[in-house]
């Protein structure tokens, strides 16, 4: 998703089994889009590609629609079983209470539990912690265009079929911008809204009749708010009055779902007085914010609620990195202002003397 240079601005894909690497995918259909026409197939042909390539216009597909236009595009398809690791094929079978190890297997037998299957590939002992699987990346250029970009293999043990946040635009992801500064003048306009009987007589009668019969005086004069947008300027100097926000969510997807969680971060920030992203974000992602209090008493029991949003804030052309969990970390990288590559697991600062070597 972009903030600007792109007619679609959002596009996603799910329930994909062959498509190497989906997030490609994901990136034709949002630049192929800007030579889609009016959005309906090429000359009735059913041509599935739009004519232009784009989708038709649309931004979401899924399964082998998805996946054939990809083939068509030249993206690389694979076999399923180029997603099978060692590792996720034991977190799996942990999560149906089957054990860690091909010994300890129960039930019908599987080719994959039997030695040698798995070569010298490494497997999960079930101590380290279970990963969630998704890679988000938000990105500033620039000349002020912000892209965010998440994807995601999905709930380990997921009953078939199930969408979750990643491909879900508002919930798992999220970019835009605005006019910071002024950019909407209310101006009250009072305006007179007679009862619909009004209408129906003549001014001099309803006049007459208008102190015995209040009704059909009509309604009371009433201030209505109308919007008067400025036209951005094209000019260099303007571009500081733009501010913009992208963002990317990992953890529980159904609880971001169920509160949109990064639209609803950038509504604060662009709809609030005096609201950052930082603060928006801590209100969603942070230490009892909306996830946290979305899964109820359930918090702390099931894994939902949990998770941490990362993002970029564009204010008077300069960015901010901001991010927030309310889990026991997240694993996050960025570069600072000074260029310098910055990894963080925990919201405390490391201290390089408690670090190995030291």
């Amino acid at each position: 998703m972009t903030t600007h240079h792109y007619h679609k601005r959002a596009c996603a894909v799910t329930l994909l089994s062959h498509t190497k690497n989906p997030i490609l995918l994901a990136k034709e259909m949002l630049t192929r889009g800007n030579h889609d026409g009016s959005g309906t197939s090429n000359g009735g042909s059913g041509d599935p590609s739009g004519g232009a390539g784009g989708a038709q216009g649309h931004c979401v597909l899924s399964g082998k629609t998805a996946e054939m236009l990809g083939e068509e595009w030249g993206l690389e398809m694979v076999e399923e079983k180029y997603f099978w690791t060692r590792k996720r094929w034991e977190q799996h079978k942990k999560g149906l209470g089957k054990g860690l190890r091909r010994t300890e297997a129960v039930g019908e037998e599987d080719e994959r539990d039997k030695e040698g299957y798995w070569g010298d590939e490494e497997g999960w002992d079930g101590m380290e912690y279970l990963p969630q699987g998704t890679v988000g990346c938000v990105v500033l250029d620039r000349e002020g265009c912000m892209c965010v970009a998440t994807t995601t293999g999905g709930l380990t043990n997921k009953l078939s079929g199930r969408i979750g946040d990643t491909p879900t635009i508002g919930a798992g992801f999220w970019a835009e911008e605005w006019w910071g500064q002024n950019e909407r003048s209310w101006v009250p306009r009072p305006t007179e809204v007679r009862a619909p009987l009004g209408y129906l007589i003549p001014d001099v009668v309803r006049d007459a009749l208008s102190e015995c019969l209040p009704g059909l005086a009509g309604y009371h004069g009433v201030a209505v708010k109308e919007v008067k947008e400025e036209k951005r300027s094209s000019s260099s100097s303007s571009s500081s009055h733009i501010r913009a926000v992208a963002m990317s969510g990992t953890g529980n997807g159904d609880s971001f779902l169920r509160t949109a969680a990064t639209r609803t971060a950038a509504a604060i920030a662009r709809f609030s007085p005096h609201r950052s992203l930082a603060s928006a974000i801590s209100e969603i992602a942070g230490s009892g914010g909306e996830l946290q209090r979305s899964a109820g008493d359930r918090w702390g029991k099931t894994g939902e609620g949990e998770g941490g949003i990362i993002g970029i804030e564009l204010v008077d052309g300069v960015g901010r990195i901001v991010a927030d969990f309310n889990c026991g970390g997240m694993f996050r990288s960025w570069i600072d202002d000074e260029g310098a590559e910055r990894v963080m697991v925990f919201k405390q600062e490391y201290d390089s003397k408690t670090l190995p070597g030291h």
